[in-house]
């Protein structure tokens, strides 16, 4: 599903090229949970904003679903993230002007998906969340699981294929972390692909494959 070859992401200064990721080679096969994990500065949610569209490597090649992303046109960029992709971040990035209801329904309308079924989408996953009397409520109404909540019913309302989660239970209590990884591994366990950038040993040990980053570089590689 995904293959990076020879990655790397740079800045220039005025006297030398600072990396931020080195030789990046990874495969990531449909269907896996993996886990990237290693220090603060080691480059783990460059490496996701890559996998994710949002950020593009300096050189090396990025293969998702066999198209070639490091020489595809902006545009094709665009709809393989706005069709494969959803995205779970920690600080929720929830638009605060929208209602949870409108929040949800986003991503579908950038999708151009119809009203009739934009609508029973959404309902759809009000209820697995459990979040249909909170439809009207506004991001500074809700504590910040649920929040997050809303951020994963966002992310996986259009069922993309990949799903990229940056320390998706940073700011949660245990109990709020848990859940949402609960979720995770149920979305993992019907097909979905998730990668996710994590601190926490006991997050990881919910994905099948720890990568760990040092110094932009691939540290090790394994499966648990």
């Amino acid at each position: 599903m995904i293959e990076l070859k020879d990655l790397d992401k740079y800045v220039e200064s005025k006297f030398q090229r600072i990396f931020i990721l080195k030789g990046i080679d990874l495969s990531v096969e449909e269907g896996e949970f993996l886990t990237i994990m290693g220090p603060s500065g080691a480059g783990k949610s460059t490496l996701l904003n890559i996998i994710g569209m949002l950020d593009e490597a300096s050189q090396g090649e990025f293969y998702f679903l066999n198209e070639p992303v490091h020489s595809i046109k902006d545009k094709k960029k665009s709809q393989l993230h706005k069709h494969y992709i959803g995205f779970v971040f920690q600080a929720y990035h929830l638009i605060d002007e929208l209602t949870v209801y409108e929040n949800i329904e986003t991503p579908l309308l950038y999708k151009g998906i119809k009203g009739a079924q934009r609508k029973s989408l959404v309902a759809e996953m009000l209820d697995r969340f459990q979040m249909v009397a909170k439809k009207d409520l506004f991001p500074d109404q809700l504590s910040g699981g649920q929040q997050q909540l809303v951020g994963v019913a966002r992310a996986i309302v259009g069922s993309p294929k990949l799903l990229l989660a940056d320390e998706p239970t940073g700011n949660l209590h245990s109990e709020q972390g848990e859940e949402i990884m609960n979720i995770f591994k149920k979305l993992n366990d019907a097909g979905m692909t998730i990668i996710q950038v994590t601190h926490s040993q006991k997050n990881a040990e919910y994905g099948k494959r720890i990568v760990r980053l040092m110094d932009g570089a691939i540290e090790s590689d394994e499966r648990i």
